[in-house]
Order: structure tokens, then sequence, then C-alpha cells
């Protein structure tokens, strides 16, 4: 390489804006600067007096035995990612509260590397760039290897002889060694498990969030009617996986939810079967558990269809079971009802409506998971056992599952609480019989 064409491509790589580590590009685009100030404040309300601190994910080694794949090398912590909007890489979080109710934020970021840069492309350094993108004051954005000594000089500030710090217990074993130096410095320091602070504010969304969540479902459901449309028998469940995927990425998903989740027969009655091998056969069912992430919020839709287009009675008996017994929670959702509560309400109508589907006992014995779990950053997110309240997400899906007849139904949705009542995000992939039939049949649009 000559000296000129190296020197150029310095001058390209420094001067390049900042700002393509702040999710610029992404489909999604920024997360507003004021709802991520509103999130930090909301953080310090909770914490009181205590100091927070989040570290960012860490890139993995392109080289085994991390990572074969350096496509797969890299997603921000979602706990980072909901405080600071970055996606920058080892970085560090830091939000201080006060006895006054006040609060000051400190962001950790690792400094520019140019020579690096000309490899990776620019990242975002500490400075006026990073400081814009997240509302962070700039004498608040630091250098990534200053952190543990003004972590230590936050928590000890203006005298304070009995700081608290706040971390997420569940990176204990894999956090800094001066974090659990802090942690065990019992004399002087009390501890906090960051997450049951932060859960309850992830649990509900802000607008922005609600937008992510929206699309991810939207794009997620079109890919759902693509598979529906696919479908034939004798095709894989790879086959299937694949329509249905590449539909995501082409609407602007940057990753799946989750392993897409393909089976077909017996596969059908396997809660968790990812591996999508199987050719499917004339008289299949076919669980399809499929969703994409979009600007860090995933959607989580499981729709059921034959493969030869049309339900037998005895599979359409069952779908429409558990499509009631959907039904039956998802009118019931209101603020101040539990996920539990909701599950016991679709459990009572598939047992009262069971009759001789399934002999003694009704079908109900065949529904072998819980019917709800929350939706957001994670496909599972978090959320626990809190009652629902406007702007929460959840999922609901009942299932039976029969191993003996190679026949398994499951039916998901993704829910938003309004205050108008619930708002059925997945929509806009069929699940009545009737609808499922329609499409298969060729009779909508192609």
């Amino acid at each position: 390489m000559s000296k000129q064409l190296h020197q150029f491509l310095l001058t390209l790589v420094v001067g390049a804006p900042a700002t393509l580590a702040a999710q610029a590009g992404s489909p999604a685009g920024a997360v507003p600067v004021a709802n991520l100030v509103a999130r930090r404040e909301a953080l310090i309300a909770r914490i009181k007096s205590g100091v927070a601190i989040i570290r960012g994910a860490s890139e993995l080694s392109a080289d085994p035995p991390e990572s074969k794949y350096p496509q797969d090398t890299f997603r921000q912590d979602n706990d980072f990612f909901y405080l600071t909007g970055l996606e920058s890489r080892d970085s560090w979080i830091v939000v201080a509260a006060s006895d006054s109710g006040r609060g000051e934020s400190y962001l950790f970021l690792p400094p520019r590397n140019p020579s690096r840069e000309r490899w990776t492309g620019p990242k975002l350094g500490p400075g006026p760039e990073a400081a814009a993108a997240t509302g962070i004051p700039v004498e608040n954005i630091h250098s990534a290897d200053s952190v543990e000594v003004l972590l230590r000089s936050i928590l000890f500030r203006g005298g304070n002889r009995s700081p608290t710090l706040w971390f997420r217990r569940t990176s204990w074993d894999s956090g800094p060694q001066f974090i659990r130096t802090l942690a065990l410095d019992t004399q002087r320091i009390a501890t906090q498990d960051l997450l049951p602070a932060l859960a309850p504010l992830r649990a509900v969304k802000d607008g922005d969030e609600i937008r992510r969540l929206t699309r991810a479902v939207e794009l997620s459901a079109e890919g759902h009617v693509a598979a529906m449309k696919f479908a034939r028998p004798g095709v894989f469940e790879y086959e299937i996986e694949a329509v249905a995927e590449q539909t995501f990425r082409s609407l602007g998903a940057e990753r799946l939810g989750y392993p897409s989740i393909v089976g077909s027969g017996i596969n059908s009655t396997v809660l968790h079967y990812d591996a999508n091998r199987r050719k499917t056969e004339a008289g299949d069912l076919i669980v399809m558990d499929m969703a994409a992430e979009f600007g860090y919020q995933t959607a989580d839709i499981t729709r059921t269809i034959p493969v030869s287009g049309k339900f037998t009675p005895r599979q359409k008996a069952i779908y429409e079971l558990v499509l009631g017994s959907q039904q039956a929670a998802i009118d019931s959702v209101r603020p101040g009802i539990t996920l539990r509560q909701l599950d016991q309400i679709s459990r009572r109508y598939m047992t009262e409506h069971s009759g001789d589907l399934c002999g003694a006992g009704g079908c109900v014995k065949y529904y072998i998971h819980g019917l709800s779990h929350w939706i957001g950053m994670d496909v599972h997110d978090v959320g626990g056992a809190l009652p629902l309240a406007v702007g929460m997400a959840f999922t609901v899906e009942p299932g039976i599952y029969i191993p003996d007849e190679a026949l398994g139904v499951r039916i998901e949705d993704d829910v938003l609480v309004t205050a108008a009542g619930p708002v059925i995000l997945s929509k806009g992939a069929p699940k009545t019989v009737a609808e499922i039939e329609k499409l298969m049949a060729g009779k909508r649009g192609q």
C-alpha cells in the first residue's frame, strides 16, 4: 500500500462520523435522546442514593474457540442499550443517584484506534459525538480504562461512608475483578441486585419501543404469510424456515429474535425443536414458531398449518379448541390482571370445552407449558410476576401436543396492553381455520 493511500484511509477513518456506532444505518434508527434521558432518570429514582454500574457487551474473538463465525460476534447488552442507545463494544455506564433525588450518568467508551478502524470501520469514542447521541454531558464521558478509578471516586464522593453499589448479580461470575472486590468490601459498601430495579422499567414500553416492537411483529407476520404460501407436502422444514427468514431480513430485520422452529408431523409435538431437517408429508401439521428482531425489540409468533392446505376434522377440532383457549385469555386482558391469572383462564376454557376430544381428563393434560411470557428486548423478557400495566407486551400461546398422534398445535400472538384494551400486534398472520385454508389455497394475492 502506498504512503499516500495509507494516509488517505487514515483520514477517512478519523474524520468519519462517529454516530455510525449509535445505530446509524439501522432500519430502526437511533433511540431518541429524550427517551434515553427519561430512562436514566427513572432508574435514578429507583436506586435513590446508590450508584449503578452496567457493562456493555464485549466482542468475541473471531478465532476458535470463542466463535468460528465473525457475523455472530456481537450484540449489545440489553440494559446498556436501554440506557444509552449505543452499540459500542467494551463500554460502561454508571448511574449515580443522590439523597436529593438528583443524579448523574457517566459513560465510559474505549478510545478510538484509527489503525484498527481501518479494518473495522469508525467507532464511537469519548467526546461530543457520544454526548449528542446519549444526552450524557461530555464532561461525564471518559475512556473505558478509567472506569475502576472513577467508580470508586463516585461511590465515595462527598465523604459518603456507606455507599450502595447496584449491579446485576447474574453477571457476578463473569464480571471484572474490581466489581467483585468492591462487592466483597461489605464493611464499607452495601450491594443491591440491579435487575429488580431495571426490570419494571423495561417491562413498560415507551413510544419508541412500541414503534420498534410493532414493526418487529409486523414483519414477522409477513414472514409467516410467506411460509404459509410456500408450504406444501414434500418440502423440507428448513425450506419453510428459509422463506420466512428471508422475508424478515428483506423487510429490515437485523437478526432473528430466536432460532426458528418449524416442526412437522411428530416434530410438531416437540416444544423447542429447531433442527428443521424433516421432509414434510401430506397430512402433517406444521408448528411454525418464528420471529424477527427489529431495533433491539423482538416479536414471537407461532402459527400451526396443515401442509396439505386443509385441516382434517380431527386437526380442526383440536386447533379450534386451542384457538378458543387463547381468545378466552385475550378477552380477559386488562391492567392489574397477572399472566398467571390469564393462564388459569385459558386452562379453564380448555377443560370446559374439551368434550371427548382427548378422553378422560380432557385435553388440558396435553397443554404442557405456560400461556404467556413478556417480550421486548429479549424473546423471554424481564418482568417476572408484575401485574399488567399499559405499555406492557407479552405473548398468549396455548398449545396441545399429542405425540401418539404426531399432532401438535400451538397458536401464539403478541399482545400490547393499552388504555383502550388489548391490541393484538400479530394480527397480520392469519390464524382462523378459514383464513389459513384460504391463504394456502391461493385465494389471496400471491
